[in-house]
């Protein structure tokens, strides 16, 4: 099975959507009541997608097998709920469907996230995780992440703990 890689276009603000609410629902959405899930799944809306694919300040690379896309992620600048230390970027999302993961898809994207984030001479590259997200704390760590702290990710009225980590690049 063959993976392609490629930056995302405006063309793929529908594919996006789906595999965003779709891969998030997957893995999380039994935690949640079905209104909170709703409320938070309309920031993976086709709008919000076009909106940042021609918004330069966001990149967005997308994994494709078989012309379907399998994986995205998403650079841009520091959102979360603290001070960033230096020039700062940030790992928005890092979204892998089920069956294409441990088949090396997310090491493709960390690798180029990482990249494109020293050459934008960033200092340091943030994200957050869900506390209880074991497998990318893990995965996250291997590539030498470390925690700042955490804060309230909401889901609809749901407050998860998210940790916030950095890696000095």
């Amino acid at each position: 099975m063959s993976i392609a890689y490629r930056a995302a276009t405006a063309e793929d603000a529908g594919a996006l959507a789906e595999l965003g609410a779709h891969t998030f629902t997957h893995t999380f959405g039994h935690l949640y009541e079905p209104g909170d899930l709703e409320t938070f799944l309309q920031n993976h809306s086709p709008e919000n997608w076009d909106k940042e694919l021609n918004d330069p300040a966001f990149e967005v690379r997308v994994a494709e097998s078989d012309g379907q896309l399998v994986g995205y992620v998403k650079l841009g600048p520091p959102h979360l709920p603290f001070e960033p230390r230096g020039e700062a970027t940030e790992l928005r999302q890092l979204y892998v469907v089920e069956e294409m993961k441990g088949q090396g898809v997310a090491q493709g994207l960390m690798e180029w996230v990482i990249e494109r984030a020293r050459d934008q001479r960033a200092d340091y590259l943030y994200l957050s995780v869900f506390t209880e997200n074991h497998r990318a704390l893990r995965f996250y760590e291997k590539y030498g992440f470390e925690p700042e702290g955490t804060y309230a990710f909401m889901v609809g009225n749901h407050a998860d703990e998210d940790i916030v980590m950095r890696l000095k690049l």
